[in-house]
């Protein structure tokens, strides 16, 4: 069983318990019902790593891996990264998670990434995360299922709102799928999906929400 992978429910249930423990930490420890957009950066990845950490055949977990190393440790031929990314048009940044396959390794230069996840705090439209779909994309994508070790992707975020807000959060989040759907659909051999957490509305205060956006190839 050295080589199983967990199921891609079993990451995403991971994913979306990760960021509502977030949430209840967080609101416990600052006494704070909904903004869980105050907290600090890499609390959702944490909460999330923690949460896949915790499955029975757990991936190697990497936070805030390089795109280099991604496609590096992806890709069919370890030494054409910097070409894909040239061809591609995709620039270095890094990804919140990266989930490998589990195995004994024989040298510092043989992982095999599976999965990457990319988690936003405070979402509360698309535009400023459409740059994070489109990469996602662009790492996913290939014309032949053997290009790449790459399975899926995971945008997985939370939402608040006060109430006072004039659109609501289920709104917010529909509207937030159609617009990423606009941009995965750019792509020949991609599909998306969405799988949504629990909505919660506090009186007088907001509402706030935990969902994944999952990209994966069709081929």
């Amino acid at each position: 069983m050295m080589n199983y992978f967990p199921t891609q429910k079993e990451i995403i249930d991971a994913v979306i318990k990760g960021i509502e423990t977030a949430k209840d930490n967080y609101s416990f420890w600052t006494s704070d019902p909904l903004f869980l957009s105050y907290a600090p950066a890499k609390f959702l990845s944490i909460h999330v790593a923690q949460e896949i950490g915790k499955l029975q055949y757990a991936p190697e977990i990497f936070m805030d891996a390089t795109i280099e190393d991604i496609l590096r440790c992806s890709l069919s031929s370890r030494d054409v990264f910097k070409q894909f990314m040239k061809e591609n048009d995709i620039f270095q940044d890094v990804v919140s998670l990266t989930l490998d396959q589990r195995f004994s390794h024989q040298t510092d230069n043989d992982s095999v990434s599976k999965v990457i996840i990319t988690l936003r705090n405070g979402v509360r439209n698309a535009h400023p995360y459409k740059i994070d779909i489109e990469r996602m994309c662009k790492l996913l994508n290939r014309n032949h299922k053997e290009d790449s070790s790459l399975e899926y992707g995971i945008f997985g975020f939370y939402l608040d709102i006060s109430s006072s807000a004039r659109k609501k959060s289920e709104k917010r989040i529909t509207d937030i799928v159609a617009a990423f759907d606009e941009v995965v659909e750019q792509f020949e051999n991609l599909k998306s999906t969405y799988k949504g957490g629990k909505l919660v509305k506090i009186d007088h205060l907001g509402e706030w929400g935990v969902g994944c956006y999952i990209i994966e190839p069709t081929i």
